[in-house]
Order: C-alpha cells, then structure tokens, then sequence
C-alpha cells in the first residue's frame, strides 16, 4: 500500500501535460460554461439601464492675454505639465457641478438635493484630452429618463468651469490692480520729496536746471554748463526732426498701409499695435488656410476666424489712432523742449561756473530726483498696460463641438458588442479553467498505467464504449474482438491451468461486469470450451435476462436442498455454453454462499466444464461478493473507465486479498476510445471491422448495451 502516499502529485503531473485530451474529456462542461456565462452577460446586459451621453469638445486655454501667448509662441508661462489634470478636477470639482445643477436647475427638475443632483453629475461626467492637441472631451451620460438633459448638462457644466475661471482671473486682476495703485501713490510722495529737496537746493546755489518731467509747473532750476546745455539742444533737434518725419510720412495713408507702417515703427508706443498687427495677420492667415482646404464661408471656422478678424481691426484701428494722436502731441512736446533748451543754452553761457562741491551734491540730487520719476513712470505704464490688457484677455475655453441631444437609439451603454465579447471570452476561459480543475481533483481511473501503478496487476482487457451483448448481434461484430483479447489473456495470466473457477467483481453498481460476463462466456463458447456462468449475484440477479430463461430454479435450490447438479445447470442456445440461474433469493444470501455445499459446488463444476465464470454483486456493497472471492480460483474486477476514485479501487482490490482470493486482472471497461486517443491503438482492431460494423442488429444493442450501464443494458451490476 506503499505507493499510494504519492498518488495525487505524481498523478495530477502525469496528467495535465496532455491538454487537448482533458478539452476532449471535458468539452461538455466546457460547454455549458460558455453558455451559461454567456446567457449571464447577455441577460446582465439586457436588464442593465440604458445611458446616453452628450460630448462637449473644447480648447482650455491658459490664464494670460493674447500678447503673451504670441511672446511665448503659443504657450503661457503658467501652463505646467499637470496643466491638463489640475483642469479635469477643476471641472470635476462640486464647486463647478453645482454651479452647472443650478443652470440647469437640475434638482428642481428631478426633484433631487443640490447635493445628490452634484453626486448625480459626478457619476457620469468623464474628461479626457485628444491626444496630440490641446483639445479635451467633457462628456455627461445619463440613464434613458434624464435623456433629454444630457446635452444642457454638458454644456452647463462646460460654460460653469468657464465662468469660474473668469472670475478667478478678475480677482487676479482686481488685486494686481489695487497693488498697482497703492505702489504709484507710495512713488509719488517719494518723487514729490526729491523735488522739494533739489528746488531748495537750487535756490541756495543759483544752479539752474529745468526740468523736464515736470514742463507744466513753475521755475524748476538745475545744475548745467555751456558744453551740455549744447548737447543736450542737438540731440534735442534730432529727435524733434525724427519724430516731426514719423507724423509727416501718416498723412494720406490708407487704413491698412497706415496700420503696417504705424506697427512697424521702433516706438514704445507701437509695442502693443505691433502685437495686435501680428494676431491680426495670423487670423486672415489661419482663414485664407481654412478657405484652401474647401471650407465655405459659412463653415463655423470660417465664420469664427472673421468675427476674431473683425474684433482684431476694430483694436487696430482704434490704437493707430492712438498713436498718432500721441506722435502729434510729442512731437508739440519735442518743440518745446528744444525751444526751452536754446533759451537755457544762452542764458547758461553769461552764468559763472559753480563750485565742484556744490557740483556734486547737485547730481547726488538730480539722480536720485530723476530715478524716483523713473520708477514712478514705469509703474504708470504697467498699470495703463494692465488695464490695456484686461481688453485682450484669453477666453477660458473655446467651443469646437457643442454638445447633441443623443436619439432614442443612440445610446452608449450598456454596449452588447463589448459585453458579449467579454462574456464568451470570461466563458472559455471559466469552462476550460473548470475543466482543468476537474480533470485535476478527478481520482477516478483515466488509463491503463492508472491501473497497473496503483493496483498492481494487469489489464486484461479495454472494452470500448457502447458494447452490446455479443449472442444477440452478428458473428462478424467488431465488438468482440475485445473480449477474444480477454479470453487470450485470462489463458496465460493463470497461475495454474488448472485454476478454471472465475468470478467477476466491481466496486460499484452500474460498471458493467454481468455484460463483460456474458459476452466473455460468449466467446470462450466459440471458442470451443465448455463454459458455465452462475448467477450468484443474489441481491439482483440479471443474467437470466440476457437468455430469457426462468429463473425460479438455480443456485439457491442447489445450496439449500438435495437437487442434482443436472437440474439446475441450464443449456442456452449457444454452443458450449450452460447457465445455472440465481434461484429463489434468500433471506440470507452470504450465509447460503459461505458454506460447506458452495464449496463442493465450485469443485463439482471445475471438473465438469473448461471455464466456470461466476456473477456476483459489487464487492463494496455487500459481503457476498468476499465470499464467492474465497470459494474461486481467480477474481477478475471490472472497473469502469472515469468512475470510481482509486481510494475504492485499492479497497476492492484488498477485499478480494483479505479473504484470501486472487486477483487475475482488470477489465477497463466503457471506454470512449474516441475521445481518449491513446487508447486508439489498443483498440486498432475496429479498423479491421468497420465495413461490417454498419450491419449490427440495432435492435440488440438498444436493449442490451452494458458500456456504462447508463440504460443502455439492463444488467446495471
């Protein structure tokens, strides 16, 4: 009993390397796997809600002004690499879903909370990015009852997240602002200081300085000599002639060489004109492209990229003028001033020079007076350019698909398609899974080398499925040719010719061993041995079923009266071949077996005929079985291919040896050599037969098929 303790290990790797033949085995619960899993996904699919979806296509763009995306080549300084997710949550946040709820008044119209409406909203709504753009998708799905909401809900939510990022950058703006204004009149004070200290300072040296941040106001005095108060006057005159040149060359301009020449002027004035000029060419640029791939236009793109040109014109236009009116009052300006230094030139020239002392402290002065001035200026002009800018803010998002109502047929889940595809995937993979792990925890007896490894004797035989009862079929069937390898192999596996006394055992009910009795009684027949079979199978007879013979006279009235042997031994209408039916059955079948008139029986009969074959019932039920076990020569156990665990197997075999009996062999019986290829070549012999095979008597095998005793036979035992 040694080797069963490496049973399963050894067992489960001899078998699971040979998968085609476990999905061969096992293709029918593979089968109803699959269909079972299927049927599940498709009623899963059916009972699901239908969801419809609406998809809004929109650009974000980033916080910042026209100008300073054309500066950064399209790009602003604040968009970071988690620019595109930080947006998502943005959208995806409560603040925005309520905002969009309310729009759209959502929980009024399903008579929801504020807060389940934003729960509602959260569940369906999906973000994600077109790869390769800055375009993102913002689509909404709502079951089939909220249909016709699914397209003002995506578009609300859309138009919330823009709002709330315009109001975001006009907080920034208010702020940036409000500072602006606080540091200018911090500045003004600070320059309005170093004037009063250069005036004093002046009055007490008599230098004199006119001051040119300050034209309009009273008698500025201030440090200068003859050669400087020169140059000063000709640098003066050139820039009074450039500019006087500039104004000249705008008369009798039209409108556009007038804008082209107003931008392309090096001014600080033209910084902001030649920005808007360039967005301004690159929009009739971007339409003239639209136009030559075939758009009309009415096309929206066409029509967007002339409402960006006309806004873009009217900016222009609005700015040349500007700038020209500005140009006239500098160049005013630039007269004056030279006029001023002319009369300061000659006036300087009667003035008696300072002392270098006095020099110096005047020009620690003048610096810081002038640089105060400067600072002032600079934040002047970043506030009017603020202010400037609020008027070319970036729109937060740009439409490019407005969002549809969907049909009543157009509905995105549940998508049959993608789920029937993963329901009959999720069931070829269950079905062959179970069928692995079926083939795997089965114990049952699967091939020759099962028998032979764990029982230790030979297989006599391998009986193919479906096989009926010979006597009543044709002599040519081809089903026989299994059971003449039985007989061939019984005649030189006896330890003894002498030893002629044979019983048939089984585990269990319904493996066929009465069938395998009668057909192998059968074939010894022909064979020319005088063959006797004895039904001593005294729970449930059935032999005399195969032969239509009564069966109130047998074994019994034998055992348990002074019957002669002749009365109970039977001629059948086969040649050679004799039956002692099972008798009237007793109240206690072991005790009638196991006695002193058994015994003389089987010796009686032993030398009367070549082969006696004795029934018996399943060895693991009743004691009956031991007990004929005992009283024979041989025991030969039939086992059916698939069945019984081999746990039982080994018990069989042990009860036969623990009575003292002597196991033959097996009979594997009820193999479907069909399916379990490599028992083909141990049933070769079909291929001799098949062209006889179609003249079996049907009517023999519908009635009295043994195979696996699953109706086809009446002998079940």
């Amino acid at each position: 009993m040694q080797p069963n303790n490496s049973l399963n290990t050894s067992d489960a790797a001899l078998h699971a390397v040979d998968y085609w033949q476990i999905l061969k085995n096992r293709y029918g619960i593979i089968l109803l796997t699959f269909i079972l899993v299927v049927l599940t996904a498709a009623v899963i699919t059916y009972v699901m809600p239908k969801k419809y979806e609406a998809t809004a296509v929109v650009k974000i763009n980033p916080l910042g002004t026209k100008n300073q995306m054309l500066s950064t080549g399209g790009q602003s300084t604040l968009m970071t690499r988690q620019f595109f997710g930080t947006q998502f949550k943005i959208i995806e946040s409560d603040e925005v879903l309520k905002r969009a709820a309310e729009m759209t008044q959502l929980p009024q119209k399903l008579q929801i909370s504020t807060a389940d409406a934003i729960l509602l909203l959260k569940s369906g709504l999906s973000t994600r990015q077109e790869r390769g753009t800055d375009l993102i998708e913002i689509s909404m799905r709502m079951v089939k009852n909220d249909r016709e909401l699914v397209k003002p809900v995506t578009e609300a939510i859309a138009l919330a997240y823009s709002e709330m990022r315009s109001s975001q950058e006009i907080k920034r703006r208010e702020q940036t602002r409000f500072e602006l204004d606080r540091k200018i009149q911090k500045h003004e004070d600070i320059v309005e200081d170093y004037r009063n200290r250069l005036l004093e300072f002046s009055t007490k040296t008599g230098i004199i300085y006119f001051d040119r941040y300050n034209s309009g106001g009273t008698t500025d005095v201030v440090r200068r000599d003859v050669q400087q108060e020169n140059l000063l006057y000709d640098e003066a005159v050139k820039s009074r002639d450039e500019l006087a040149l500039q104004v000249k060359n705008l008369v009798g301009l039209d409108d556009d060489t007038l804008i082209s020449h107003v931008a392309g002027l090096n001014r600080p004035e033209s910084a902001v004109l030649s920005r808007t000029y360039e967005q301004y060419q690159e929009a009739k640029r971007e339409k003239a492209g639209a136009m030559a791939q075939g758009l009309g236009e009415n096309h929206p793109l066409v029509k967007q990229y002339d409402s960006q040109i006309s806004i873009l014109r009217e900016d222009l236009d609005a700015k040349v003028l500007k700038v020209r009116d500005l140009l006239k009052v500098l160049l005013a300006e630039a007269e004056a001033k030279v006029q001023r230094l002319k009369e300061s030139a000659e006036k300087s020239e009667g003035e008696a020079r300072n002392t270098a002392q006095d020099y110096t402290l005047f020009t620690t002065y003048k610096n810081d007076y002038e640089d105060a001035v400067q600072t002032l200026n600079t934040l002047r002009t970043s506030n009017v350019l603020e202010e400037l800018q609020e008027n070319m803010s970036i729109e937060p998002i740009e439409f490019y698909a407005f969002p549809k109502e969907p049909e009543v047929a157009d509905y995105v889940s549940p998508n049959w398609i993608l789920n029937m595809a993963l329901g009959t995937v999720a069931g070829l993979v269950f079905g062959v899974g179970i069928a692995f792990a079926l083939e795997l925890m089965d114990t049952s007896v699967k091939s020759l080398e099962d028998v032979e490894r764990y029982l230790q004797v030979p297989v006599l035989a391998v009986v193919p499925k479906d096989v009926g009862v010979l006597h009543k079929q044709s002599t040519s069937s081809p089903d026989a040719e299994a059971y003449r390898i039985l007989r061939t192999n019984i005649e030189f596996n006896r330890p003894n010719q002498n030893d002629n006394a044979i019983t048939v055992v089984s585990g269990g009910a319904g493996e066929g061993k009465s069938t395998t009795l009668v057909n192998l009684a059968y074939i010894c027949a022909q064979g020319g041995y005088s063959t006797l079979m004895i039904d001593a199978d005294l729970r449930r007879p059935r032999l005399h079923t195969f032969f239509d013979i009564a069966n109130s006279v047998g074994l019994t009235n034998f055992l348990t009266t002074d019957l002669p042997l002749e009365e109970v031994i039977l001629q059948t209408p086969v040649e050679n071949l004799y039956f002692m039916p099972s008798g009237i059955l007793p109240a206690d079948a072991a005790g009638i077996l196991n006695s002193r008139r058994m015994s003389e029986l089987i010796q009686e009969v032993k030398d009367r005929f070549d082969l006696v074959l004795v029934d018996s019932p399943p060895i693991l039920g009743v004691s009956d079985a031991s007990v004929i076990s005992s009283e024979v020569d041989l025991t030969m156990i039939v086992v059916q291919h698939r069945k019984l665990p081999r746990n039982m197997l080994l018990r069989v075999k042990q009860a036969v040896e623990n009575v003292g009996g002597t196991v033959l062999g097996v009979v594997l019986n009820n193999v479907d050599v069909r399916s379990d290829s490599q028992y083909q070549y141990y049933t070769s012999y079909y291929t001799y037969y098949s062209p006889n095979q179609q003249d079996k008597s049907k009517a023999g095998r519908s009635v009295e098929t043994a195979g696996s005793d699953s109706g086809k036979s009446s002998d079940l035992y």
